[in-house]
């Protein structure tokens, strides 16, 4: 299978403020590059400050990298593209709740992307929204409720469905299991692993649970104060860590390979 997202020499560094003649800059992230297939998983881990979630915006362009070009199907994304990166490069969030309008519908907060990214009609709007409410495994008519009528694995579900409603390529999900008890994200797991077969879509996760790691995704990447200090395949990684940061997290969490 292709790569689907190819990701080179990403890098990104602040100006620290001072005196003019010293120049200083904060590295957040060092060059790192990685690629990822369609229908394929990858998890980033990494303890507070080890510059995941910085790569995380990179990617959805909400910050400008320093240095480095990153490639969807083969074509560089611009960075003054942003509409187009918005389409195709999706993101979900830990907590839901902070993320969906208190003051608008579900039809209301379904439609704003596609009336920004589409030129579908109103109606064809509205028989998206229905569909991909159903997909989710919501009720069409949730379509017209509020967020606040809804619990916290139902409003990740509304998340997810305003995250695939444009039929993006890649959804990175930035701790969007870990608020969820452990049923709740069983069953969103193989929601999102049932999609990602239907619709061919890559994961990035971002998370510090390494069971969720072990047995959703594919690939991992070990990251440290910006760097990637370990990745490979994600069995392999776990089941022999080679750099001590690995092997402080495995540590810190009891987690052994069964």
């Amino acid at each position: 299978m292709s790569v689907l997202l190819d990701v080179k020499d990403i890098a990104k560094s602040y100006k620290l403020k001072g005196h003019w003649y010293h120049k200083r800059k904060f590295n957040a992230l060092s060059p790192l590059s990685f690629a990822i297939e369609a229908k394929k998983t990858l998890a980033i881990v990494g303890e507070t400050g080890s510059g995941k979630s910085t790569l995380a915006k990179i990617l959805v362009g909400a910050e400008t990298p320093s240095t480095g070009k990153i490639y969807l199907n083969g074509q560089l994304l611009q960075n003054q593209h942003f509409k187009q990166r918005c389409q195709h490069i999706r993101m979900i969030f830990q907590d839901s709740g902070t993320t969906l309008n208190p003051s608008l519908t579900i039809q209301e907060l379904l439609d704003e992307p596609l009336i920004l990214n589409t030129v579908l009609n109103e109606k064809q709007r509205k028989q998206l929204i229905r569909t991909t409410l159903q997909k989710v495994g919501l009720l069409g008519d949730h379509m017209n409720f509020y967020p606040h009528m809804f619990s916290g694995g139902q409003k990740q579900r509304i998340s997810l469905a305003r995250a695939i409603i444009l039929q993006p390529q890649v959804i990175i999900l930035d701790e969007a299991l870990a608020a969820l008890d452990p049923s709740l994200r069983s069953q969103m797991i193989n929601l999102l692993l049932d999609l990602q077969q239907q619709m061919g879509l890559a994961y990035i996760l971002i998370s510090h649970n390494l069971g969720i790691v072990r047995h959703f995704s594919d690939d991992v990447m070990i990251m440290s104060q910006g760097e990637v200090v370990e990745s490979g395949k994600t069995i392999e990684v776990m089941r022999n860590p080679q750099h001590k940061v690995t092997q402080k997290l495995m540590m810190s969490q009891n987690f052994k390979l069964k």
